[in-house]
């Protein structure tokens, strides 16, 4: 397994929120790091990070495979669970489809998806906590694929309660990549 360091780098905006948004604020992250942002981060020839990204926002763990296998691991480490998919997001189709739409040529991701689910057990849990802990829901585990880089990853929860469910998103992901 390759060397894994950890990288810091600020979001675009950390007023954005939802799902939908977090992806694109995750895309303008990714898109636009410079490998000297931070001085202990490990970088390819091409500048993406090698190890483990920490944004404000998200972690990120890469995978070494595709971005099919990659996000059939990451369906299976959450159905293993016993927890059920609600839906998954192909956010990179999106992106890519809409992009000259919206005056762009860039190509952010050659693929992206979001997986969301929720696990009844910890949403009762953290909702009893606080029942505003509901912003929070459904989960999220992102893949993403930059230039055969393959990552993924899940947004960052508030301290308290939802640390229980950061652990389980932490869980899952580190499971995906083998970590």
């Amino acid at each position: 397994m390759a060397d894994r360091a950890a990288h810091r780098h600020d979001a675009a905006d950390p007023h954005e929120c939802g799902t939908t948004d977090l992806t694109l604020q995750l895309a303008r992250v990714f898109a636009s790091l410079p490998p000297e942002q931070a001085a202990d981060q490990r970088t390819d020839q091409r500048g993406f990070g090698t190890g483990i990204a920490l944004a404000q926002d998200a972690t990120t763990y890469p995978y070494d495979g595709s971005f099919d296998d990659a996000t059939f691991a990451v369906e299976s480490a959450i159905i293993g669970r016993g927890l059920v998919i609600d839906y998954q997001s192909h956010v990179g189709e999106m992106l890519n489809r809409t992009g000259a739409d919206v005056g762009s040529d860039v190509t952010v991701f050659d693929n992206a998806d979001v997986f969301l689910f929720c696990s009844a057990f910890l949403s009762r849990k953290v909702m009893e906590a606080d029942p505003m802990n509901i912003a929070h829901c459904p989960y999220g585990i992102f893949v993403t694929d930059r230039e055969g880089q393959v990552a993924v990853g899940y947004r960052h929860l508030p301290e308290g309660a939802m640390q229980e469910v950061q652990t389980l998103l932490d869980d899952i992901a580190r499971e995906a990549t083998g970590e």
